[in-house]
């Protein structure tokens, strides 16, 4: 078990003036049986109406608006999360889970994946988290990390043609073979040590737990991880969205750091 600190910074500079925007930020740890949110600040510039949340999933979110002139946005959230308290991630939620047994927008296997999970089904009466741990080891292994090749409307097939991608793509892909072993599998996303930005894994449903797998790293979760968001893919718990009036061109810089505290 472990105490660990969380620093999440995000900036948004804007190439023209915006004089209205509404945002949503799902950017808070989640209380589960694993981990447990002891401190929060949340600092929000510019400041303006602010109020918190919680979606169908689960998820803790802030959502406000601003509404006078500005060229840039910034979010700075700060805490402290006691991780690590249970060896699996959270209870299944029963009436829940049917939602993740299904293909979703980001998850749809195509005829490439389709011939890979072929070649990487369950083997005669595998168990669903041994099953689990293979995949994670195999898509380690057979689909390589690389920046700036996909983007956030990358599904899971077109990913597994490029071969290559970023955590979310891995993530992606490895929900598309479990649901189609009839595994129920769920998208996650939160802050590990050593990343630096945000990361995205994998929890699989066995004997009534949620179970952390991530294949970018080729390992279970541990305490080493911090849980923000699940959902069915990417799109059910994406940290930052907002409607905005004017702003032009966007940049959006992110700085993360999560270190165990003491």
């Amino acid at each position: 078990m472990e105490k660990l600190s969380f620093d999440y910074y995000m900036r948004i500079a804007f190439s023209e003036i915006v004089t209205q925007c509404h945002y949503t930020i799902k950017c808070i740890p989640m209380n589960t049986e694993s981990q447990h949110l002891e401190t929060l600040r949340v600092e929000i510039e510019p400041k303006d109406t602010m109020s918190r949340g919680e979606d169908s999933f689960g998820n803790q979110y802030l959502y406000g608006s601003v509404d006078r002139e500005h060229r840039e946005f910034c979010f700075h959230i700060t805490g402290t999360v006691l991780t690590g308290r249970t060896p699996w991630q959270d209870c299944v939620e029963e009436h829940r889970l049917g939602m993740y047994r299904y293909p979703s927008r980001y998850t749809q296997m195509g005829e490439a994946l389709g011939a890979y999970y072929v070649r990487t089904s369950p083997e005669a009466e595998e168990a669903s988290y041994d099953y689990a741990v293979r995949l994670t080891h195999r898509l380690h292994e057979e689909f390589f990390y690389e920046k700036n090749v996909t983007d956030v409307s990358t599904t899971a097939e077109e990913a597994w043609k490029l071969g290559r991608g970023v955590c979310q793509d891995y993530a992606h892909i490895m929900i598309a073979l479990c649901r189609e072993a009839g595994v129920a599998a769920r998208y996650v996303t939160g802050m590990m040590i050593g990343e630096g930005a945000s990361h995205a894994w994998v929890e699989i449903a066995e004997d009534g737990r949620w179970y952390g797998f991530d294949p970018t790293n080729d390992k279970p979760v541990d305490d080493t991880y911090i849980k923000l968001g699940v959902g069915r893919d990417a799109a059910d718990c994406q940290i930052n969205r907002g409607l905005l009036r004017g702003g032009g061109a966007q940049t959006q810089t992110v700085d993360v750091k999560v270190d165990v505290c003491g």
